[in-house]
């Protein structure tokens, strides 16, 4: 089981190490590179092949402006691609969002929020869970704890509310 992480640009970069960070924490193994849509189609295309051959379970692709990777990506594969659309103008990633959710009919992309790399990681995880039960019990336990953290945060409040 593995996860290819792909983005456009090295400014790119902080919002995908999200993505890494719930792939380290989960323990599932993860290639990331920087391989633009445009200026290197080839070797975007070599990353997909490669890595859907060594069994990769997912693709997490951001991408800023015009946001063409993720297509481009699902164009190469038939495993899932998470697109993530990016801030990278003046449209604060708007135009990302828009590019990356209106794919062409059958060649879906799931599209997260812009900048959200953490989801597209534990959307990831949720893909690789389907199939792997230790996975699974993980995610199940991670999800328990951000419940209990809300609820802990709660009891605070309402505790220093009723001081």
């Amino acid at each position: 089981m593995k996860v290819g992480i792909i983005m456009g640009s090295k400014s790119d970069l902080e919002t995908m190490k999200k993505a890494s960070a719930i792939l380290d924490e989960f323990n599932i193994p993860y290639e990331m590179v920087i391989a633009s849509a445009h200026r290197t189609p080839e070797a975007v295309k070599s990353f997909v092949e490669r890595l859907e051959a060594e069994g990769a379970i997912a693709f997490i692709a951001g991408a800023g402006a015009a946001a063409h990777l993720p297509g481009v990506v699902a164009s190469f594969t038939t495993v899932p691609v998470i697109g993530i659309p990016l801030n990278a103008t003046a449209l604060k990633g708007i135009d990302s969002l828009l590019a990356i959710v209106q794919m062409p009919s059958g060649m879906p992309v799931a599209t997260m929020a812009v900048d959200g790399a953490k989801n597209a990681a534990l959307f990831a995880v949720q893909i690789g869970a389907t199939f792997n039960k230790e996975l699974k019990e993980k995610y199940v336990v991670y999800r328990k704890d951000m419940a209990d953290k809300v609820l802990a945060d709660n009891a605070a409040l309402q505790a220093e509310l009723n001081k």
